[in-house]
């Protein structure tokens, strides 16, 4: 591997200046993304290795990063396990047949990842090829929570409430249902690092919904499970959205990194986890419409404070689609002319 920086990171390793990628980096903001999202929709866009190896390059070619991370979507999972799930423009993921009742929850299949989501590992192997170790590869996949937001809810919500609601009401078809997105996931993940991803992420996007007792119950649960059934094969981060009351309990899972977003500082991120693990964020996506001079001021001083060591440079969440390149751009480049103080 010719840049390594995001391996050693994760294992605690001394590294020269801390490794700096950008979630949703490969798409949204980027011009030669747009003339592929105006050709393809969007889950052709997934569906179609060669493509998702395109666009998984982009900002490793573009912007400069110490990763990539293969481009596609987590609900991905949901259409293997036989739920219909489109991506309307200018509205997002929708789902036409929720899970709305007990007696939908049967019709959740638990798929054979490697027939139902064979395309995705192919995409790696050929995205693996077309890196030639420049950089480590990240998998990933949503939480079970988070997957089982989006298919009770039907769509993305502010506050989820119809799933929340459903998941108090009906505790028994609750478990059923993210048991076997758990069980998909673990697979789905092994496939994905069978196929030569480095390191895979889970997305907990919905997890800050919840209390801390509910969080516990209905996401670190299967969360821990998953963690355990790979975290042998490769290292793993987690980022929760909104949790940081958890962030010592995700330590516990034996997890390599967690992602922090903007809500939590560093100095709490790193008392709250114990200070024994590598963290990875947190930068409020919205500031990188920064001028450029404050980006890379903000930049140094995110990485004093997080301490170069045991530290991924990262967003508190996705990239937004209106933030120039050259921003981007900029925000990575502060990382890689960083001098420690």
């Amino acid at each position: 591997m010719k840049n390594d920086l995001l391996l050693r990171a994760l294992k605690g390793l001394p590294v020269e200046r801390p490794p700096v990628w950008i979630m949703r980096q490969a798409g949204r903001y980027l011009p030669d993304y747009i003339k592929l999202k105006n050709k393809y929709d969007f889950f052709t866009r997934c569906r179609t290795p060669e493509l998702v190896s395109e666009i998984t390059l982009l900002p490793i070619d573009q912007i400069g990063t110490d990763a990539a991370i293969i481009f596609s979507d987590i609900l991905v999972v949901l259409q293997a396990m036989n739920i219909e799930v489109e991506m309307k423009p200018n509205f997002g993921p929708f789902i036409p047949n929720p899970i709305d009742s007990k007696e939908k929850v049967k019709n959740l299949i638990t798929p054979n990842v490697r027939d139902k989501l064979g395309y995705v590992f192919e995409a790696i192997k050929i995205t693996k090829r077309d890196l030639n170790d420049r950089v480590p590869l990240i998998g990933f996949a949503g939480s079970p929570w988070t997957l089982f937001c989006y298919l009770v809810q039907g769509s993305g919500s502010k506050t989820f409430d119809k799933s929340k609601g459903f998941a108090f009401a009906n505790p028994k078809e609750t478990e059923i249902i993210l048991e076997k997105i758990t069980l998909t996931t673990i697979e789905y993940l092994k496939g994905q690092i069978d196929a030569g991803a480095d390191v895979v992420q889970i997305f907990d996007s919905w997890g800050g919904l919840l209390s801390p007792s509910d969080y516990s119950e209905f996401s670190l649960k299967y969360i821990n499970r998953i963690v355990s059934a790979i975290k042998n094969y490769a290292p793993v981060i987690i980022f929760g959205k909104g949790c940081w009351f958890a962030l010592n309990e995700m330590v516990k899972t034996g997890a390599s990194g967690l992602g922090i977003d903007w809500s939590c500082s560093a100095r709490n991120a790193r008392y709250l986890s114990g200070g024994n693990i590598t963290l990875q964020g947190n930068y409020d996506p919205a500031k990188l419409l920064s001028p450029i001079s404050k980006i890379k001021s903000d930049v140094n001083q995110m990485i004093n404070d997080f301490g170069k060591q045991s530290y991924i440079v990262n967003l508190g969440h996705g990239i937004l689609p209106n933030i120039p390149v050259s921003h981007a751009k900029a925000f990575v480049d502060a990382v890689k002319e960083y001098k420690s103080l």
